[in-house]
Parts: structure tokens; C-alpha cells; sequence
């Protein structure tokens, strides 16, 4: 098979435990570049929290961002396709987490939303310190979830964790049963909440189909139930170490640690 393009997820996969991105995988993913390929971050991120690794990494093709609810052109810094949240379901979510005392963050428009700061958020505003102000992730404090809803800006998911999982399975039965949106999740304690379709498997199949390639051409990476559907699309799915045995079963090939240059070594022996 001929592979012309390399999906990564990040969290998890391409970055290490410490967030970070192994001189090992870019040197490897720069070759990759130079030798035609096509790389694509296909991630639940917001695309602002991508930023600073789509420019550590070079990447000139669009990034996949909110497990597939839409597309960003970080040269033209715009979204190219998009299925966001309707209001509806957004305002049913929100009034569900305040109902289960879980806290929620809202991705939206060029920014991620709270009312309480988060672990989730403390440590992102951490790890955002190292780059430069204008590569950072845009955090903004607010009363109420609802006035995000209420100013029209595109509504791309939820993120939450609960240190009880046992509740925020139920949470997650109980939302995806009331509101056209599913759940996934992205981490061991972390559930995304997307507009029910939404898929990173779908998203990067349209973008696949519009560069008249084929999934089959696609070597995609990941490690959690939100990339199942890229990575069982994909010409070769591939599941790192720590992945859960699950979604290992569902990839042709397994490889090691994120803490390790796997991916690396994996690009150079099979694609270089």
C-alpha cells in the first residue's frame, strides 16, 4: 500500500506523560514530511492548545480538532468544516453537570470556557507557560456556561473529570439519553461531550477524500476510545503500549511507551 498521510493523536499518544514532543518524534515526523507525507494532528483539543506543537512540528495541513467536531487552518486562522453543539443540547448538558456537581469545560469558538477552575485547567495554564504568550491556550473565566451559549460563538464540546468514574458513567448515560450529543473518553477520568456524529474517523475521512487519497493511505496513532474510529478507518491502526486492551484489539499493530521514541521507530522502519 502506497501511505501518503500520518494521523496522530496527541494526549497520550504523541506527547509524552510530561506533554511534550520526543526531539526523536520530530525529527522522524520531519522526515516523513520531506519524504511526502502528509501529517495531521487529529486530536479532542481545542485548536488553541494545539498551537504550540503544530508549530514545534512544522505542519502546514489543517488540524483536526474536538474528536472531529471541526477543522482549523492555522494559516488562514479559521475553521475549515465544522458540526458544532446546538444550544439546546449545550444548555441540557450544562444544566445536567450543575444537577451531578460535576465541573465542565466548554470549548467554543477561540476559547475554552469554565466557571471554576479545574485540575484539568491548572494544568494546562501550567504547561502553557513555557510558550510564548500568543501559542498559548486561551482559558476565560465566566459566571455562567450559559452566557457562552447565549453570545452565538460555535459550540465544539465539553470536557470533564469526576474522580468518582462510577458517577460520571451514569452522568454520561443520563446526558446521552436526554441530548442528541455523545460521550467519549479521552482519559482514564475524562469524558468529551461532542454533537452525536461527530468522529475523528469521520472528520479526516472527509478531509482524506478532498486530497483524493484514500483511508487506506492513512497510518494513523492513538490510545483511548476517542480514536477508535480513526484508528479502525485507517490503513493501519496503531495502538501505543499504555492503550487499553480494547483498542489494542481493534489495531493491526502495537507499539511502545509514549515515555518512548516509539512512534519514531515505528515511522522509520515501516513508512521511511
Amino acid at each position: 500500500m502506497d501511505y501518503r498521510v500520518i494521523a496522530l493523536d496527541l494526549d497520550g499518544t504523541l506527547l509524552t506523560s510530561q506533554k511534550q514532543v520526543l526531539p526523536e518524534s520530530i525529527e522522524a515526523l520531519t522526515r516523513a514530511k520531506a519524504a511526502g507525507y502528509r501529517v495531521l494532528i487529529v486530536t479532542g483539543r481545542h485548536h488553541s492548545a494545539i498551537h504550540p506543537i503544530y508549530q514545534t512540528l512544522a505542519l502546514t495541513d489543517p488540524a483536526i480538532c474536538c474528536n472531529g467536531t471541526y477543522s482549523y487552518d492555522y494559516q488562514k486562522h479559521a475553521v475549515i468544516n465544522s458540526d458544532p453543539l446546538p444550544a439546546v443540547d449545550t444548555e441540557i448538558v450544562i444544566d445536567a453537570l450543575r444537577q451531578a456537581d460535576i465541573k465542565g469545560l466548554l470549548y467554543a469558538g477561540d476559547a475554552m470556557y469554565y466557571e471554576q477552575p479545574t485540575p484539568h485547567v491548572i494544568r494546562m495554564q501550567a504547561w502553557a507557560e513555557q510558550y510564548p504568550v500568543e501559542l498559548r491556550p486561551v482559558f476565560r473565566q465566566v459566571n455562567d456556561l450559559k452566557s457562552v451559549v447565549e453570545s452565538g460563538e460555535p459550540l465544539w464540546k465539553f470536557a470533564l473529570a469526576h474522580a468518582n468514574l462510577t458517577q460520571l458513567h451514569r452522568f454520561a448515560d443520563r446526558v446521552e439519553a436526554a441530548a442528541k450529543v455523545v460521550c467519549e473518553w479521552s482519559w482514564t477520568d475524562q469524558i468529551d461531550i461532542a454533537k452525536r456524529g461527530n468522529s475523528k474517523g469521520k472528520r479526516l475521512a472527509e478531509w482524506v477524500s478532498a486530497q483524493q487519497l484514500s483511508m487506506d493511505q492513512v497510518v494513523a496513532f492513538g490510545d483511548n476510545n476517542n480514536d477508535l474510529s480513526l484508528l479502525e478507518r485507517a490503513g493501519i491502526g496503531v495502538a501505543m503500549h499504555e492503550a487499553k486492551q480494547e483498542i489494542k484489539d481493534r489495531c493491526q499493530v502495537v507499539i511502545g511507551s509514549n515515555d518512548a521514541p516509539s512512534i519514531a521507530q515505528f515511522i522509520e522502519s515501516t513508512l521511511l
